[in-house]
């Protein structure tokens, strides 16, 4: 257990901030499950939708650090792809 002051802030601070980026990570890994339904179901009106909030979400945790920029940029262009075969 921490001693300093500062110490045990941080402490708090950092269990707020781990809650916060968590439940980011896990709206962006619901709406990717989301898309893949839609995609199996080939509901392309869902799959369209849920793609462009998906998108937002993802460059929102991209920014914020919570996940990396190559990892979002391969998700975004997986999922893309995926929706835009169907669409075909």
């Amino acid at each position: 257990m921490a001693n300093i002051k500062s110490a045990k802030k941080s402490i708090k601070t950092d269990a707020v901030r781990e809650s916060a980026n968590r439940a980011i990570r896990s709206k962006v890994k619901n709406d990717m499950k989301k898309i893949e339904a839609a995609v199996s179901k080939k509901d392309s009106e869902l799959a369209n939708s849920e793609l462009k909030g998906f998108i937002s979400d993802i460059d929102k945790a991209c920014s914020k650090g919570i996940i990396k920029k190559n990892t979002c940029a391969r998700q975004k262009s997986r999922l893309n792809k995926k929706v835009k075969e169907m669409n075909k």
